[in-house]
């Protein structure tokens, strides 16, 4: 099951990835194999975000940990985002602020894991902030999944 801010039309960025694992895995297992190690891309990409977000009066996210989570349930935070859901079929994460709200659904189908994201923008900054980050989600999102399909292969 795939959970989205809305119906496709009503976002204002929607991406869905998905890839096809040599062995099933739970959602929160597939996070852990995904953050175990950060890419060093993100790691910068979170850097600037902050740097210049901040100006705009928008929190710190500091990016990802890579500390390994045994469970997640609804209402505790897994880095920055609220856990909204958690099954052995999805995990829904979220980060909301005054700019723009987002969503990240982790689902897993048998041995298909699939990653899906949706924004809805707020303003202005919302908007023009979404530009470069929509561009390099899709591929930072490709790469974290090919990653994890040859985690999962080893």
């Amino acid at each position: 099951m795939i959970v989205t801010l809305g119906p496709p039309e009503s976002l204002d960025y929607h991406d869905s990835q998905s890839v096809s694992l040599a062995r099933p895995v739970s959602p929160l297992e597939a996070w852990n194999i995904i953050m175990a190690s950060p890419q060093p891309l993100l790691r910068a990409a979170f850097a600037v975000r902050d740097a210049i977000s901040a100006r705009f009066g928008v929190k710190r996210i500091g990016g990802f940990s890579g500390a390994r989570v045994t469970q997640a349930a609804a209402g505790e935070y897994l880095d920055f985002f609220l856990v909204e859901e958690a099954t052995p079929e999805h995990l829904v994460l979220t980060e909301r602020d005054r700019h723009l709200d987002v969503m990240t659904c982790v689902s897993c189908e048998g041995q298909v894991l699939t990653i899906t994201s949706s924004v809805i923008t707020h303003n202005l900054f919302g908007r023009a902030y979404m530009v470069p980050v929509g561009i390099a989600h899709r591929v930072i999102v490709r790469n974290m999944l090919a990653r994890l399909a040859r985690e999962v292969q080893a």
